[in-house]
Order: C-alpha cells, then sequence, then structure tokens
C-alpha cells in the first residue's frame, strides 16, 4: 500500500479528532512497514499531538530513518501545540535539527516563536527573530509577524509588538486585535482604545473580537458612553452575538455601575459557561450585591458547570462583605473537598474572611497550613491582627518572615502595618528603624509611607520630627496634609494647624472633610471661637462641602468650652440622637466647668439615656451633681454604674522616654 493513502488517511483523522481510528491506521502502517517513511512519519506526528500524546509522536520520530525538515517542524509544533509545560522540548529539536544540518523555515520559526511567548522567554524570542533576519526568510509574511508581535506582547510591554506592528506593509484584522489585546493585557487600555478608534477610521473589518476588545477597554476606563456606542454599532449592523461579545458586554455595564443592563444581557445567553458566569458574578461584587452573588453561584452549579479559582474568590469574597461565618466555614469547607486548598490566592481569601469576621485564631490555622506563602499571605495576616489591636503579634510575625522567607521584601503596606503596630506600642526607637529602612531602599517618594511616619511620631510624641519630615516630602497628597494638620492639633499647636491650612490655599490644594474636622477640632482646644465659626461656615460657602455630624458636635465641642452653651444647644439640634453621644458629652463637661447646672442636668439625663453602657458618662454625670451639693443624686448615679458593674477605665502611656 502506498505510504500517501495513510498520509491522506491520518489527515482526515485530525479533521475528525478521531482518535481511535488513528491508531487502527498506525497499525497498518507497521505492517507495511512504512513507519519508518518520513512523510508517513511526519503525519503520525500530526495525528498523536492532535491526541496531546507527545510520548508515543517522540516514538514515532525516532523511528523515521530519514529525518527531513517537515518531520521536525512536525514535532516542534507538536511540543508548542500540545502542552504549555513541554514547550521547552521544542527548543531541544531544533537543536538537534541543526546537528543533522538542517535550518528552520518559517513554519518552524512561528512555532518556535510560540513556544518562547508561552514560556515568556523574550531573550529566544529575540534570537528566532534576528535569525529569521539573518537568513532572509520572509519577515514580511502575516502569520510570522502576528507571531512575532504576539511573541513579545506575552514577555513583556508590547512597544516592540508596535514596532512590528509599524512596520507591517499591510495589517490584517487580526493583527490589530493581537495588539489591541496585548495592550489590554498589559494594562493599557488608553493605548488598546486608542488603537481600536485608529482600527476603525482606517476602514478595517471590525468583527466580533475586535468589538470585544473594544468594549473591554471601555470596561477598563469606565467609560459607558463610548461602551454603549460600541453596543449600538453592534446592534445597528446586526451582528449575531457570541458568548465572547456578550460577557465583554456584561463586564462593561457592571463595572460601570449599571448592573441590571448586565443581567439583562447575562440573562439572554443560551449557553452560559464558567466564565460568563465568573464576570457575572464580579459584576454583582463590584456593586455591592454580594447576596446576588451566593444565588448566581448555586444556579451555576444547577446548571452542572464546574468552578474554577476565579469562581471561589469571588464567593469568598462576597461572604467576607456579607460577614456570614457560618456561610463562611461551609464555602471553607468546599474548597477543600473540592481541592482548592492548596491554591495560596484562596486560602490568603480564606484567611481574610476569617480576619473580617474577627476569627483571627481561625484565620492564623488557615495562614500556618498554606505551604506556599507569598507577600499577601503574610500581609493580609499581619493586618488582620493589626486590626484587632494585637500588636505584638504584628511584629512577631513580621519577624518571623524575615527569618523564613528571605526572598520576600517588605512593600508598603507591610511597612505601613509595621508603624501602626509600633505606634500602638509606643516603640520610638523601632519607628526609626524603619525610617532608616525606608531611606535606604529608596522608598520616600512612598506616600502611603511617610503619611504613617508623620501619624506615627506625632503619636509618639515627636511632633518636630513628623513637622521638619513634612516639609522634607517632596510629594504630599491630601491625606499628607491632613495627617499634618491632625498632628499639629494634638500637640496643641493650633496657629501651626491654621497656617498649614493657610499654606493648603496657596498651593491650590482643595480641603475635604477631614481638614475641616482637624481645623476646627484645633480651633475648639484653643478656644478660637470667631476662627472655629469661620471655619464651619466658609465649608459650604466657600469650598461647597456639606458639614457632617462630626463637625457639628465639634462646633458644640467649640462654643462649650468657650461658655456659650445656648448657642452648642442650637448646633447640637442638628444632630440625629443616635449620633450625638459624644457632642453631648463635651456639653456636659463644659456646663459642669461654667457652672451651668440646669442646662447640665437635662443634658446628663439625655447622656445616661443615649448610652447606659458608657462607665465614664456615669462619672461626668456623678461628679457635676456632686459640685452642685446634690449628694443624693450623685450617689445614685453611682449606684446605678455599679449595679450594672461599670468601672472607670484607668488611662496610661506606652511612650518610651528615649529620644
Amino acid at each position: 500500500m502506498h505510504g500517501s493513502a495513510f498520509t491522506f488517511s491520518l489527515k482526515s483523522c485530525i479533521q475528525l479528532c478521531s482518535q481511535e481510528f488513528g491508531t487502527e491506521i498506525h497499525a497498518d502502517i507497521l505492517k507495511f512497514g512504512l513507519n519508518t517513511n518520513r512523510f508517513v512519519g511526519s503525519s503520525l506526528i500530526g495525528f498523536y499531538s492532535m491526541c496531546r500524546d507527545m510520548v508515543d509522536a517522540c516514538k514515532v520520530f525516532d523511528e523515521i530513518t530519514e529525518r527531513d525538515l517537515v518531520a521536525y517542524t512536525s514535532m516542534i509544533t507538536g511540543y508548542t501545540q500540545t502542552n504549555n509545560h513541554q514547550a521547552y522540548k521544542a527548543f531541544a529539536i531544533v537543536r538537534q535539527m541543526q546537528t543533522d544540518n538542517l535550518e528552520p523555515n518559517r513554519v518552524t520559526l512561528v512555532s518556535l516563536l510560540q513556544a518562547a511567548a508561552q514560556l515568556r522567554l523574550l531573550d529566544h524570542g529575540k534570537v528566532i527573530h534576528a535569525f529569521a533576519i539573518r537568513r532572509g526568510i520572509d519577515c514580511f509574511d502575516e502569520v510570522f509577524e502576528t507571531s512575532l508581535m504576539d511573541m513579545y506582547i506575552k514577555c513583556g510591554p508590547p512597544n516592540k509588538a508596535t514596532m512590528v506592528f509599524g512596520n507591517m506593509s499591510t495589517k490584517a484584522s487580526v493583527c490589530w486585535n493581537v495588539l489591541i489585546d496585548g495592550h489590554l493585557k498589559s494594562r493599557q487600555p488608553s493605548e488598546a482604545l486608542n488603537l481600536f478608534y485608529r482600527m476603525a477610521q482606517e476602514g478595517h473589518r471590525l468583527d466580533l473580537v475586535a468589538l470585544a476588545n473594544g468594549i473591554l477597554s471601555c470596561s477598563k476606563l469606565g467609560l459607558l458612553r463610548v461602551g454603549k456606542s460600541i453596543h449600538g454599532y453592534m446592534f445597528r449592523n446586526g451582528l449575531l452575538l457570541d458568548v465572547v461579545a456578550k460577557t465583554a458586554l456584561i463586564d462593561m455595564y457592571s463595572k460601570c455601575n449599571n448592573c441590571s443592563k448586565a443581567r439583562e444581557i447575562f440573562d439572554t445567553l443560551k449557553d452560559k459557561d464558567v466564565i460568563s458566569f465568573n464576570v457575572m458574578m464580579a459584576g454583582y461584587l463590584h456593586n455591592g450585591h454580594d447576596r446576588e452573588v451566593i444565588e448566581a453561584f448555586h444556579n451555576m452549579r444547577r446548571l452542572g458547570l464546574t468552578e474554577n479559582e476565579g469562581t471561589i474568590l469571588t464567593v469568598i469574597s462576597a461572604f467576607s462583605n456579607l460577614k456570614d461565618i457560618r456561610q463562611g466555614t461551609s464555602i471553607h469547607g468546599f474548597v477543600i473537598t473540592h481541592g482548592f486548598e492548596l491554591k495560596t490566592d484562596i486560602a490568603n481569601q480564606i484567611m481574610y474572611l476569617y480576619v473580617k469576621c474577627g476569627y483571627i485564631d481561625c484565620a492564623r490555622q488557615v495562614f500556618d497550613l498554606i505551604k506556599h506563602k507569598d507577600l499577601v499571605s503574610w500581609t493580609s495576616m499581619m493586618m488582620g491582627y493589626e486590626n484587632l489591636g494585637h500588636a505584638d503579634e504584628v511584629i512577631a510575625l513580621f519577624q518571623e518572615m524575615m527569618q523564613l522567607e528571605k526572598e520576600l521584601n517588605p512593600d508598603s503596606v507591610i511597612l505601613t502595618c509595621l508603624l501602626q503596630a509600633f505606634s500602638r506600642l509606643g516603640c520610638l526607637s523601632q519607628v526609626k528603624e524603619i525610617h532608616c529602612h525606608v531611606i535606604r531602599v529608596s522608598m520616600e517618594e512612598e506616600i502611603t509611607i511617610m503619611n504613617s511616619l508623620l501619624t506615627t511620631y506625632s503619636k509618639c510624641g515627636m511632633y518636630r520630627t513628623a513637622r521638619d519630615l513634612f516639609h522634607q516630602m517632596g510629594t504630599k497628597c491630601l491625606a499628607s496634609w491632613n495627617t499634618m494638620i491632625a498632628a499639629s492639633g494634638m500637640h496643641g499647636d493650633c496657629f501651626g494647624s491654621l497656617e498649614l491650612m493657610d499654606q493648603m490655599k496657596k498651593e491650590n490644594i482643595f480641603p475635604d472633610e477631614v481638614t475641616f474636622m482637624s481645623t476646627l477640632s484645633s480651633c475648639s482646644h484653643a478656644g478660637l471661637v470667631e476662627k472655629g465659626l469661620h471655619l464651619f461656615r466658609s465649608m459650604k460657602e466657600v469650598y461647597g462641602l456639606v458639614p457632617g455630624e462630626e463637625h457639628y458636635g465639634c462646633m458644640v465641642d467649640l462654643l462649650g468650652r468657650a461658655g456659650q452653651l445656648d448657642e452648642a444647644l442650637e448646633f447640637l439640634k442638628w444632630l440625629p440622637p443616635t449620633q450625638s453621644g459624644s457632642a453631648v458629652s463635651a456639653l456636659v463637661a463644659a456646663c459642669r466647668v461654667h457652672g451651668n447646672n440646669e442646662i447640665g442636668e437635662g443634658l446628663g439625663r439625655w447622656l445616661l439615656d443615649l448610652d447606659p453602657e458608657n462607665s465614664s458618662s456615669y462619672g461626668l454625670v456623678s461628679n457635676m451633681y456632686a459640685e452642685g451639693e446634690k449628694w443624693n443624686e450623685a450617689a445614685q448615679i453611682r449606684a446605678t454604674a455599679k449595679q450594672k458593674g461599670l468601672k472607670m477605665t484607668t488611662g496610661c502611656s506606652l511612650i518610651e522616654l528615649d529620644r
């Protein structure tokens, strides 16, 4: 039997994906002794590559007596297309090919470029590109150029791919799509959208892939109007949208806070897959619809779809937001029974769930079981301890990380968490060590760290150091100014906080509600009533900011300290009863200082009704009655507090005395 018959038969098996019939043909080939024929052997290699069986493909290759370029190229293509983990073997085959004095052709180079792209081997890709140029191989072939662009995109920023694209004489739609997709994956949605505009302006056919990429660009940029116009183009041209295009639309509408439209499109999908469910669930999560995430997950399971890592991460995030520990433990059990517990990202999210629900011991158990801890694992655990006030555990965990994970360098989040812990414990010397480390590794431009240093120094009593550091900062954000203004007020430097606010005005930095809160608090402690009233009025009249409960409470404190009790009462009326506890306490204290027992007693009864479990409230009201020589009422208040088991907390300072 002639070998060409077997070759055509194997090609049919490849097209029909018929593995059983192909193996029977292989048996006939062995009977006729054609297994050593290079043409038949190349077809067999292609067949086994289709079956993702490179072991048998390799056996066939070894049996070929006179290997030619086609046989070698078939092996290289097979390793490239069947398994990403085996793509590196393609380069071993090409070295073997060169020992047989055979040079790769354009098809071989295309397969090698795909292998380099899969393995992210930029240097190998550059060598292949240079080889093609030196040998004069047709670099202007569309397939070769597209593969070259894909390699440069996957191996790094798409700058080189853009250069290849710019040198192309004719640009097919597939080339545009590859470059746009590359910019999207490189987190450059603006460049991707600009390319989409150019593609449309130059009259290229906008297929569903191009339109989906345009929609995804709008999704990442939050451009709802542009996304709607692309959707309208699809509708006007009567395009039959596939799952990819509809999924892109769901993502765009979700990210642009139009979840109802996203759900409407999702419901039109006939063949929903895991990806479309994941995008819809992520949209629900983005818009704060956590319960809808859980409902969609259950619907997906009812359809018999198998969840992936993205699904589980979204569901755990929803339970974290809901702080639903009961169902949270259920999803933890689901993760274990379905073999997801070894995934570091999922373990990190489970740990965050327990931290969010206040189950720090459970979080630590999950943390200890993670085999491959990354920086997120350590950071999440440290932040969990810090949020619950376990500053000593934060420091111990950081020391453990530095001992066990020498390749992990602490980032700005970990250093900020450490500073908060040292601030809580008043460990000034360790704060200075962190500051020195920040300087050594050139992190002075990390505003988050610098702001944390400002806060920590001021809390540890080092106001001048904080002030000097603030003036040395090259880059400042609004939070930097707010931190320094708050520090000035904390240390009684009211005029310093007012100067900073004037400086903000000169530098055209727009203050926010936090800025005014800190400045009003400074005025309150310094007794600057007129200045405080002026600032309060300017919030709305000059800056268009609406004062909140905390601003009204601060004004109550300011006027109360100054003895303007009637005016303070007027401001108190603006506060909702449930939010007025601290303001009422401040005014009761002011009534006691200024000897106005009439107002003070009425407010005292109101205060005890508002906050019946606060021991300091009972102490404040009792002292006010005592100073008015109403001993029976004072004794009654103290007896009530004692009966409730309330005790006064003694104040203390943890700040070290070393300077």
